[in-house]
């Protein structure tokens, strides 16, 4: 877990919708925000995304701070590509189960005894995991990644070894897997589930790659964020049941109103399904962090550049 300074105390302005867009003409800066954070932040995102689209926004942005409301990982990827400039996230315990499930010493240990493989992580890692790696991907990428290496190419795929499942079922390689997971993918209850399916039948599954195979099995259509959101808008059904964090559903009944949405429900009577790091943005802590430039995301130079490169690689490899 990361650790964060008392927040500065500071009264907050009533409209902290206007006081936000003041901030970014003030600071020259871009707010980048992931599907799963609160309805408020991507309403007033100026790019909304998907791991690969904040990726590739970040390496594009001439502005000069960059407030990412997403978890660690994201603003660290975004300060890999961005060394020169101001790197603002709203909360610094805003990390990742995924990325805590993969400590760099033990990933170091293992990637060790299997010296001719190559490394593809994904890119929901720490800086430190991504400087290990040769090749970064993301859910929307994965699959095309892997497809351009050579076949005789051993690999490591790390963290997330649901992932990395569905990555071999649809290339047909035989791929070293890191155990690693996500712990809002791993909440979805198979048995709920097929049981929301029996009372819509006329509903389709869709859902992203991080969840367990057994969930999967049932999915009529399996991608990344942006992948379901696109989906939903141009499949002739109206009700669907939606297996993954339910912040992507505010987009999904944005872009398709009439349709309906349901959240795929977690095991037990709770909102597991929720990403609890990424709830810990918030509205008033975004408008904190750009007014008082903090918190602020750092790395040294020698991580930056070693994780720069396998990031560089996947971009390249997704156009």
């Amino acid at each position: 877990m990361f650790t964060t300074a008392a927040p500065v105390k500071s009264a907050l302005p009533r409209d902290l919708f206007g006081a936000i867009a003041d901030l970014k003409r003030e600071l020259n800066a871009v707010v980048l925000a992931h599907y799963y954070q609160d309805p408020d932040i991507q309403d007033i995102a100026d790019y909304l995304g998907d791991s690969l689209g904040l990726s590739q926004q970040a390496a594009q942005t001439d502005a000069e701070v960059i407030v990412f409301a997403g978890v660690h990982f994201m603003a660290e990827t975004a300060k890999i590509l961005n060394p020169n400039k101001l790197v603002l996230l709203p909360d610094l315990n805003a990390g990742c189960s995924l990325a805590d499930s993969c400590p760099p010493d033990e990933f170091a240990k293992f990637k060790a005894k299997y010296p001719d493989h190559l490394v593809i992580s994904y890119i929901n890692c720490t800086a430190d995991i991504k400087a290990m790696s040769d090749i970064i991907c993301t859910s929307a990428n994965a699959v095309k990644i892997v497809n351009q290496i050579p076949s005789d190419q051993p690999i490591i795929f790390a963290p997330d070894r649901n992932l990395g499942k569905y990555v071999m079922e649809q290339t047909g390689r035989d791929i070293v897997l890191w155990q690693g997971s996500c712990m809002v993918h791993e909440t979805f209850s198979e048995k709920k589930m097929v049981q929301l399916k029996i009372q819509h039948p006329e509903s389709e599954v869709i859902a992203h790659p991080e969840c367990e195979e057994v969930v999967l099995r049932h999915a009529d259509y399996i991608g990344s964020t942006t992948a379901l959101l696109n989906y939903c808008q141009k499949s002739d059904r109206q009700c669907f049941i939606v297996v993954t964090e339910p912040g992507i559903i505010h987009q999904m009944q944005k872009a398709a109103p009439d349709k309906q949405f349901i959240p795929a429900p977690p095991m037990n009577n709770c909102a597991c399904n929720e990403c609890p790091h990424m709830r810990l943005n918030t509205l008033e802590k975004l408008y904190l962090a750009m007014k008082h430039k903090t918190p602020e995301i750092t790395l040294p130079e020698s991580t930056r550049i070693a994780a720069l490169r396998p990031i560089q690689k996947m971009l390249a490899m997704s156009v």
